[in-house]
């Protein structure tokens, strides 16, 4: 009976924190891209993140952006700009906003959108060469994305 009660609690928060988050359709940017409440309704975890941001089958962040503080990162990128200091010059809800859909806030900017499930052009299935089918899963989660940002937020010089 105890296993039982604790699956149904766990089921419940996992509901509730389920809830609070935003969908990715759902994500309201602002005039200038930027995302004001936390997509998945809680805070991030600064080493989660540089996990995320660093390796390169989760995030892949650094296969274009260099960050000296990541020192034992290898093959860091050059094709964005190098984010030392970013989060001393952009707030939370900016770096947000770019990495759940950096075109809300640099039109023509090559970074993919991190957190989008439709209104792309033509989605594949993998490497296949063929049309995705079914729904699109956003390349990282809500909190994925909450978690990049404070990372983001650490680089302060």
């Amino acid at each position: 009976m105890k296993l039982t009660a604790l699956t149904l609690a766990g089921v419940f928060v996992a509901g509730a924190a389920l809830a609070n988050g935003v969908a990715p359709d759902e994500v309201t940017y602002g005039e200038y891209g930027a995302v004001e409440a936390s997509l998945s309704g809680a805070e991030g975890n600064a080493d989660k993140g540089r996990e995320i941001f660093s390796t390169k089958s989760m995030g892949n962040c650094v296969s274009c952006h260099a960050v000296s503080a990541l020192p034992d990162v290898p093959f860091q990128g050059e094709v964005g700009p190098m984010l030392d200091g970013v989060g001393g010059y952009r707030s939370a809800e900016e770096l947000r906003g770019i990495v759940a859909n950096a075109k809300m806030t640099f039109e023509g900017t090559v970074m993919p959108a991190f957190y989008k499930t439709s209104g792309f052009i033509r989605p594949g299935n993998g490497y296949t060469g063929k049309a995705a089918e079914g729904p699109i899963d956003p390349i990282l989660s809500a909190q994925d994305v909450e978690d990049v940002v404070a990372f983001l937020m650490t680089l302060q010089d």
